[in-house]
């Protein structure tokens, strides 16, 4: 199992975190996500078969850009 903090600056509030959440979760793969609004922050734990690379694929066509 993998697991990375990433920072995405266009989380403004609670409700973003669990736009985030709703959409990785639909994932094959990811097993937790859980997010920062303070810090614009999320912290993702996956394992095969998905990919950091896909994950931040995810979040940029959900308009949630990690850094």
């Amino acid at each position: 199992m993998e697991k990375q903090t990433l920072t995405v600056p266009n989380i403004t509030c609670g409700h973003c975190v669990m736009s985030i959440k709703n959409e990785l979760s639909e994932l094959e793969g990811i097993t937790k996500v859980d997010g920062e609004p303070e810090n614009k922050s999320i912290t993702v734990e996956w394992e095969s078969p998905i990919t950091l690379d896909k994950i931040k694929d995810t979040l940029k066509e959900i308009n949630y850009p990690a850094e």
